[in-house]
């Protein structure tokens, strides 16, 4: 533990702070804008890859199942290496390898190559959020973590409309396949070097003994300082072990996997469910950006909600109540889909589970992570917290793929309304942990 005494900033010092924390705070959230940019392409690639080389769903679903897992892999390797050389360096590394390998994918015209790039770029990709939450916490106090998160949580949510729509605007144009991974690679360049130039680790590297980003409360949103643990800021192993030790983080592992789960399909399916439904390629890509764009509008109000209402720090009722919704519109879309000739119905149906799933999706590697483990040991939280989503994830989107190809989408969904039943239910019992937590506290 650190002796250093820190000290409130004088008037000139807090503005340059100010002015800085902004510019930490829009890196974040363009910055990880342009990651989804060269992560959403494979989505929307999907159906012209079907027309270009014959893939089924089965096979596509192999690039998604194995790519997934690499993820997953970097997510519980990167976040601890967050914690150890610091956010803003994975959060730069991420974006030149993503860059490198979209390029390298565009040479590709067997499977096995595809697969293989596109998992290095995966692992790549995975330094982005670790990173993120690292940079986020070091810069704002622990009592904004809902607001704050729930704003750059926007970043995934709004790039992945932003990705949608480019990609759908390519390939209108006549783009082929290649360049729906050239052209967000340029984008991203430009983002890197102005994120290079526009950030800093911590408030510490412009005016040392700074304590701004601090709680000038008791942080009890640290629930390990709550149950008796030391301040996080120990080796990654100490990390892991002190996350591991406390109910709520473990709670929250199970609902990172069921949550992860949902998305991977809308995220990889989405634009080729459109089609197999008998869209057109361009015009069923840019109708699957309101999944993620009324995903955005969720995000925040769950993240406002839960600073501003939620009592006792329990941010998982109004997770669980939320959730409701998107059972209820899975439900929708299982009806329209027997019923036939209802696309425009689904594609409502779809945005409806965009917003009342992203939100939910949001709190487990957001703010909850911040809540439990602070700035120190951010990443370590998140590595793990998306590892078991991802894992999660990869099973879903293998899964999904060969279930369409033998049974057809409707029976896809009718699986994805068992799940989020079961996501439902483990936010309640969160939710119930944390009252349990609430009631010894105050006792």
């Amino acid at each position: 533990m650190s002796n250093t005494v820190l000290q409130d900033p004088t008037p000139v010092e807090l503005v340059r702070l100010k002015r800085w924390r902004m510019s930490v705070f829009w890196v974040c959230l363009v910055g990880y804008i342009g990651y989804y940019l060269c992560r959403k392409n494979l989505s929307a690639a999907f159906p012209l890859m079907t027309e270009v080389f014959g893939y089924t769903n089965s096979q596509l679903g192999l690039i998604a199942f194995y790519s997934e897992l690499a993820y997953a892999l970097g997510k519980i390797i990167n976040g601890p290496l967050a914690d150890k050389f610091g956010g803003r360096k994975l959060f730069l590394t991420g974006m030149i390898g993503a860059i490198t390998c979209n390029i390298l994918f565009t040479q590709g015209t067997t499977l096995t190559y595809f697969i293989v790039v596109w998992c290095v770029c995966r692992y790549f990709l995975a330094m982005g959020w670790g990173g993120l939450v690292k940079m986020i916490g070091h810069w704002y106090e622990p009592e904004r973590n809902g607001t704050i998160m729930g704003f750059i949580s926007l970043n995934f949510q709004f790039g992945g409309v932003l990705a949608t729509l480019l990609a759908g605007f390519l390939v209108a144009n006549g783009v082929g396949w290649q360049g729906v991974f050239f052209y967000p690679s340029l984008i991203l360049f430009v983002i890197f070097i102005v994120s290079y130039f526009s950030s800093k680790e911590t408030p510490r590297d412009l005016i040392p003994h700074t304590n701004f980003g601090h709680s000038k409360l008791k942080p009890k949103a640290v629930l390990a300082q709550e149950e008796g643990e030391e301040e996080i800021k120990e080796s990654p192993l100490k990390i892991i072990k002190g996350l591991l030790a406390i109910k709520v983080f473990r709670h929250i592992l199970l609902f990172s996997f069921l949550t992860t789960f949902l998305r991977s399909i809308f995220f990889f399916w989405t634009p080729k469910l459109l089609v197999d439904l008998g869209m057109g390629t361009a015009n069923a890509i840019l109708k699957s950006a309101l999944f993620p764009f009324l995903g955005c509008l969720g995000t925040i109000l769950l993240g406002w909600y839960t600073d501003n209402y939620a009592k006792n720090g329990d941010r998982a009722k109004a997770t669980w109540v939320m959730l409701t919704g998107l059972i209820a519109s899975l439900l929708g879309v299982v009806y329209c889909i027997q019923v036939g000739g209802m696309n425009d119905t689904i594609v409502i149906l779809l945005g409806a589970c965009g917003f009342f799933l992203l939100g939910p999706y949001s709190m487990s590697s957001g703010c909850l992570t911040l809540d439990i483990a602070g700035p120190n040991g951010a990443g370590s939280a998140s590595g793990m917290i998306d590892f078991l989503g991802y894992v999660g994830g990869s099973i879903a989107v293998w899964g999904a793929g060969k279930l369409s190809d033998v049974f057809g989408w409707g029976e896809v969904f009718q699986v994805l309304a068992v799940t989020a039943t079961l996501a439902t239910f483990s936010a309640w019992m969160m939710s119930r942990e944390y009252q349990r937590r609430s009631k010894e506290t105050n006792a």
